[in-house]
């Protein structure tokens, strides 16, 4: 495993200290899943923008129109 030192201001650890108490977890922990979840949102939007000029091409222009044909 791999270390990564950042610089946070005091809000910021005061509000990571308190959800990590909350959730019985330690800060590491949280800002790895956060990160995680960070990188999963990015390859997502990655993944829609590549996809979005067939599905509108198809008539999908909203996710409305995508969940009323495959809801």
């Amino acid at each position: 495993m791999t270390t990564l030192t950042i610089r946070i201001d005091d809000e910021l650890n005061d509000l990571l200290t308190d959800l990590a108490k909350a959730q019985h977890r330690s800060k590491s922990d949280l800002v790895r899943d956060m990160l995680r979840r960070q990188a999963a949102l990015a390859e997502l939007r990655r993944t829609q923008a590549l996809l979005r000029p067939y599905a509108e091409r198809a008539g999908y222009l909203t996710d409305e129109d995508f969940f009323r044909d495959f809801s």
